[in-house]
């Protein structure tokens, strides 16, 4: 199966939820999208078939911590499931850790996510929530991805489910 992943765009946003649908428990609304594009536009990535339908995505936003540390969060990384157990989860997430050779553009298609946080917004780390069963997560997070678990937040999920806080330093 293959796939382009690129950064998202407005037009996106209908597949983006689509395959949010479809796949995990937690649903947004239209704008939930539309808001961390517009806002932060170098930070959203899709994966997309042959045929152009959204079958993956990648979203964050930039925050600061009660210390007013600067890092950023990432929102969400949804695959469809026939596209699941390839790879496409971690392509997108190390998507986002590609250095840029060209200056940062919101337009560019090799703007990546990470080095976005990095160089524009001066984010010192990136943090993630993931419920403590979902252990395909943990694992691509912690092994694949680097990200260590910092916290647990407790009945953080809508059913009461608690979530691990996850972390990765971005080396400024």
């Amino acid at each position: 199966m293959s796939v382009n992943i690129r950064p998202a765009r407005v037009d996106d946003v209908t597949g983006m939820q689509a395959c949010n649908l479809q796949n995990l428990p937690e649903n947004n609304l239209l704008h939930y999208y539309l808001h961390h594009l517009l806002t932060w536009p170098s930070l959203p990535y899709v994966a997309e078939d042959a045929k152009g339908r959204i079958v993956g995505y990648v979203i964050a936003r930039i925050v600061a911590d009660n210390a007013g540390a600067v890092h950023g969060h990432l929102r969400s990384i949804s695959v469809l499931r026939p596209y699941r157990r390839t790879g496409l989860a971690r392509k997108l997430a190390l998507q986002c850790r590609k250095p840029s050779p060209l200056p940062y553009s919101p337009t560019s298609d090799i703007v990546r996510s990470e080095e976005a946080m990095r160089t524009t917004y001066r984010a010192a780390y990136v943090v993630l929530n993931v419920r403590k069963t979902n252990r395909g997560a943990i694992c691509l997070y912690r092994d694949a991805l680097g990200f260590a678990v910092h916290a647990i937040r407790e009945k953080h999920y809508a059913d009461g489910e608690d979530a691990y806080v996850m972390r990765l330093s971005l080396d400024l």
